[in-house]
């Protein structure tokens, strides 16, 4: 496993080649931190990348021209060794390539490529999906970054605030006890865009938000000014911490797809909100976060 820090300014971004994850991003010139530390007493990981699945399959378990494979929540790459393409002092790319047994789960032959680059207070997280078969692939990805919230020593996360660049409410679908999506909408009503974390939020699970509600979410200290923003052009994101642990962290998770719903029976083509990328064609996206 390697492990890589780029640069630019007063920031610092340090990135491992296991599951190319982003573990740390800081202030320089404070020491601040802003990425949640992976403390398994409450979360192990960071900041992992969701691929090729975003949440789960109904079972676990999908059909594909006949056959069923089976994918634990989330997908393999973010437990994965990737490569590392190259690295200067600003930036850094990792591959991951279909193999054996990745194609037992999943029956495509893909290279996945994650890239990071920093600079004016910013990293962009880039993913670009290769499909290096025949036939059209079907696939889903994700973001999962965690940050610290609070921030600061002295303040409650039930202190601080949410802020969507939307005005008047976010609506998320409500996940079942199994971690599937199911028919209830649950509305929250915003303050000028602003949303209190309040101890309940997160009981339900991850709130869910679909439609491009949102392409915007900043985390707030206790008097509203936004210390950390995700920016995104994904049609769905997520908002989670663990439920009734309270956990010192906040996801902000863009994603290009969704768990199934707990009523879905149908085959892989079939899924809500999964990406079609047709035979030697690249997907490609990316989701910003500025301190």
């Amino acid at each position: 496993m390697g492990i890589y820090t780029i640069k630019s300014g007063d920031i610092a971004a340090l990135v491992t080649s296991h599951g190319a994850e982003l573990q740390s991003l800081k202030d320089c010139r404070t020491g601040q931190e802003y990425m949640w530390n992976a403390d398994p007493q409450y979360w192990k990981r960071t900041a992992p990348v969701l691929f090729p699945v975003v949440g789960n399959y109904k079972n676990k378990e999908t059909r594909y021209n006949g056959r069923i494979y089976s994918l634990s929540q989330h997908g393999f790459a973010r437990d994965m060794e990737f490569e590392l393409i190259r690295v200067t002092r600003s930036e850094v790319w990792f591959g991951l390539d279909s193999d054996e047994e990745t194609m037992k789960k999943f029956p495509f032959p893909f290279r996945l490529e994650v890239g990071y680059q920093i600079g004016e207070r910013k990293v962009r997280t880039c993913w670009r999906v290769k499909n290096r078969g025949r036939e059209t692939m079907y696939f889903s990805i994700g973001g999962h970054p965690a940050f610290l919230c609070p921030q600061k020593e002295g303040e409650k996360q039930t202190d601080c605030y949410l802020l969507f660049d939307a005005q008047k409410e976010i609506v998320s679908r409500m996940l079942g006890d199994d971690g599937l999506a199911t028919d209830k909408l649950l509305p929250y009503a915003l303050e000028d865009g602003y949303l209190r974390i309040a101890e309940d939020l997160f009981d339900n699970d991850a709130l869910v938000v679909e439609n491009h509600q949102a392409q915007k979410v900043s985390l707030c200290r206790p008097d509203k000014t936004p210390y950390v923003t995700v920016s995104f052009d994904a049609p769905v994101f997520g908002v989670w911490s663990v439920p009734h642990k309270e956990a010192p962290f906040v996801c902000i998770e863009p994603w290009y797809g969704r768990c199934d719903k707990e009523s879905f029976s149908g085959t892989l083509q079939e899924r809500e909100w999964g990406n079609a990328l047709g035979a030697g064609d690249v997907f490609e996206a990316e989701y910003t976060i500025e301190i």
